[in-house]
């Protein structure tokens, strides 16, 4: 059985190699046009159904005239390619974002955006009112502060407070304006973080356009960005950060990352994992001047709430994720760690930790074994790892998968460019 695998998986890969630039387009967007018909007919949440049935049309028509025109010339194809992919972003994104938008203001309580962007707009307003994002938590039998007429889980605002700053338009204009909705300005940080990444990396305009499909296009960025994707602005700091990497240019580095684990725990794996991967033009480790960057960051904007009301942000930040909050998170994909979670309870409070240590484990022998790790290599570490960390997670999304795969994707780009780079090492 293992043997057949492996000739099926070997056998795919041939295939999907052969295949020229405009063929595989068409392939990527073949598929995202079943997958928005599969959203569209079998999810249950209007913003994602709604977004579902928005982009079949987009994504089918994109795979259409990909396939009629792989016969083009290189002079034309990559022509060609971004004007599908403008088409796609055009009517994957910012039409069903707009229209989502739209239908939230007129609507405000038919759920046309995802649970975290009212969660993010309520963290901000609360900032601006009280002066911490952190107003409920479970407290002696009992949720203090709960938001009235919505599920207990999202009164809990499981993010560090600088997620809060995507939700500060709609706490000044007090939902009044659909351009003030968290999903716009995640969705603007995400494109011109994205885009200043993307004319820095070192890549052919074929990888470049894989990484905008990837990213923005497919529905591993399109889907969450116009349903209210919080990690969408994590991995395009994140794709920045890479760049730096690639590019040594370790204070740009240092920002970005910091930024990103200042946002959310799951920008935490990469900002480690850079630590031994920097360089210097000298070739000299530079893993200080990125700890120096990310500590101060993370320190400077995290530690005076944790100070202020440190159970209230413990139990936002660390007890209700791991489902130690005594309110059950929405997060809760069939995957194996939640599937046995339900099985026996206890064991929820077990497998992040014990991911974490066998995973650690592993990790620690692979640096060992190929000492020095180049950029490449620690891409495709953060990939394995964030896969095994998703499928082990008592309450995880199967939607977490974008990490994974953004990660190999620009784990197969880094190993393609030779190394180093000198044109940033003046601003490292």
């Amino acid at each position: 059985m293992s043997e057949w695998l492996t000739r099926r998986r070997v056998a795919a890969r041939q295939w999907w190699a052969s295949l020229n630039a405009l063929s595989s387009d068409a392939v990527l967007y073949a598929l995202a046009a079943l997958f928005s018909l599969g959203i569209g007919i079998s999810s249950t949440a209007n913003a994602q159904w709604h977004w579902g049935f928005l982009t079949v049309g987009p994504y089918a028509l994109a795979a259409f005239l990909a396939a009629v025109s792989f016969k083009l010339s290189a002079r034309y194809e990559t022509m060609v390619r971004v004007g599908l992919l403008s088409l796609v972003v055009v009517g994957a994104v910012l039409v069903p974002l707009a229209m989502e938008v739209h239908w939230r203001t007129e609507q405000p309580t038919r759920g046309f955006a995802q649970p975290e962007v009212p969660v993010i707009e309520r963290a901000a307003t609360d900032m601006v009112k009280f002066g911490s994002p952190y107003q409920s938590y479970w407290r002696n039998g009992h949720l203090v502060n709960p938001v009235p007429h919505i599920p207990s889980y999202e009164s809990f605002f499981p993010y560090f407070p600088l997620m809060s700053v995507f939700g500060l338009p709609h706490a000044e204009a007090k939902g009044t304006s659909p351009l003030s909705d968290a999903r716009v300005v995640m969705t603007m940080m995400t494109l011109i973080t994205g885009g200043v990444a993307l004319f820095l990396l070192r890549a052919t305009r074929r990888q470049k356009i894989r990484v905008v499909q990837f990213l923005v296009a497919l529905p591993t960025g399109a889907l969450f960005l116009a349903t209210g994707g919080d990690d969408m602005p994590i991995l395009a700091l994140s794709l920045l950060g890479v760049v730096a990497l690639q590019r040594r240019a370790n204070n740009v580095a240092g920002i970005t990352l910091g930024l990103a684990a200042a946002m959310k725990l799951t920008a935490w794996p990469l900002a480690l994992g850079a630590l031994l991967v920097a360089r210097d033009a000298d070739d000299r480790t530079a893993w200080r001047r990125i700890a120096a960057w990310v500590v101060g960051i993370v320190a400077v904007t995290v530690l005076p709430f944790a100070a202020s009301s440190p159970f209230a942000f413990l139990s936002n930040v660390v007890a209700f994720p791991l489902g130690l909050a005594h309110v059950a998170s929405p997060a809760a994909s069939p995957l194996p760690g939640h599937l046995l979670t339900d099985l026996w309870a206890p064991i929820g409070h077990l497998l992040t930790p014990l991911t974490l240590f066998v995973g650690g484990y592993f990790a620690t022998r692979y640096t060992r074994c190929h000492w020095p790790l180049n950029l490449s290599q620690l891409l495709t570490m953060m990939a394995v790892f964030s896969t095994v960390l998703i499928c082990a997670a008592s309450a995880t999304r199967v939607g977490y998968v974008i990490y994974p795969l953004n990660f190999a994707l620009w784990a197969r780009i880094c190993a393609e460019v030779p190394e180093p780079a000198r044109e940033l090492a003046g601003v490292s």
